[in-house]
């Protein structure tokens, strides 16, 4: 049997699953609810992108957001996982990127519709290195930084997050089963804004890792 490498796990890695507004200030940016159960929605694999290449902007869109959050990725298979143990199925952490169509999003959140075609597009994803997990030790208290064209727009500490890691990998296994090498995407804070293709994103987790992406658009 074929050991996986699971600091490579944009590679093989089955589902990316992501919470929407469980940043308070963020739910209220966009004029939304502050939700009182996780708000879900899911990634293709596809939809990872790492560092070298850039993100691309959808044809279908002409406001693309991004949004920095702190990614947890998957050590061990479990389902309906108590809060207690939650932990216990954790193998570390990724910098993540929600990139977003938000004009798109906004149509759809109108007519009542799935975002998929806002969320789900090649390269929404982007993601840096592995981290172990021994380098965040409390995964509630780092602090998050994204810049574009090297000014900064979003900063803020995971200890605003309204739901924790253990609440979400609890709740999420009890409706998917979660397996090794999934990652779930915790929510963003406020400072959401559009990129423009040629601008230039570095993101970061305090002092632990940095990332960089390069915006382009798709030409045909």
């Amino acid at each position: 049997m074929t050991t996986r490498n699971i600091s490579r796990f944009w590679e093989w890695g089955r589902k990316i699953i992501c919470v929407g507004r469980n940043y308070a200030e963020h739910a209220k940016e966009l004029n939304n609810a502050v939700p009182a159960e996780p708000v879900l929605f899911l990634k293709p694999p596809s939809a990872y992108v790492t560092e070298g290449s850039p993100i691309l902007v959808p044809r279908y869109s002409g406001n693309l957001h991004h949004e920095v959050e702190l990614g947890v990725v998957i050590g061990t298979r479990g389902t309906a996982i108590p809060q207690t143990s939650a932990m216990d199925h954790v193998a570390g952490y990724a910098l993540c990127l929600d990139m977003t169509a938000r004009d798109v999003q906004d149509e759809c959140k109108a007519k009542g519709l799935p975002w998929t075609l806002a969320k789900a597009f090649d390269t929404s994803c982007p993601v840096s290195g592995f981290i172990p997990k021994e380098r965040i030790p409390d995964p509630g208290d780092v602090t998050l930084w994204l810049k574009v064209n090297g000014q900064l727009r979003q900063e803020c500490r995971t200890d605003q997050m309204i739901f924790s890691v253990p609440r979400l990998v609890s709740y999420i296994s009890g409706i998917i089963t979660l397996e090794e090498g999934d990652l779930i995407l915790t929510g963003t804070p406020k400072g959401v804004a559009a990129v423009q293709e040629h601008d230039e994103l570095q993101a970061g987790i305090q002092d632990i890792i940095t990332m960089n992406f390069k915006v382009a658009r798709i030409n045909h």
